[in-house]
């Protein structure tokens, strides 16, 4: 059974940070591209942050700079450090696997980031 767990959402102030998990079971980690994507009310969800099996890393560029993705492929884990966060940072957060177009995708975690 495939499974992605987030965890680290919450309640921040702008400007602040959160660094949000991703565990990862049932797959081969360490041969998967691993993604955030977030979705706003309303809005499409979009690609934040991406992670390759040799670590090549891409980034939206409305979080450039202020977000880090990582991978712990020996605990099969992938993070997504938010550095100064912003109101339109809110959104639901959703942790993906992707291996030559096989997808797997977690239930989500919500940040929202006041104001």
């Amino acid at each position: 059974q495939v499974q992605l767990v987030e965890s680290g959402g919450g309640l921040v102030q702008s400007g602040g940070s959160l660094r949000l998990s991703c565990a990862a079971s049932g797959i081969i980690f360490s041969v998967y591209a691993m993604n955030w994507y977030r979705q706003a009310p309303g809005k499409q969800r979009e690609l934040v942050a991406r992670i390759s099996s040799g670590e090549f890393t891409n980034y939206v560029d409305s979080v450039k700079g202020r977000f880090t993705i990582s991978r712990d492929n020996a605990k099969k884990m992938v993070y997504l450090q938010m550095n100064s966060l912003k109101p339109e940072d809110t959104a639901v957060y959703y942790c993906n696997a992707d291996y030559i177009g096989t997808m797997h995708w977690g239930k989500g975690t919500q940040v929202t980031v006041s104001s």
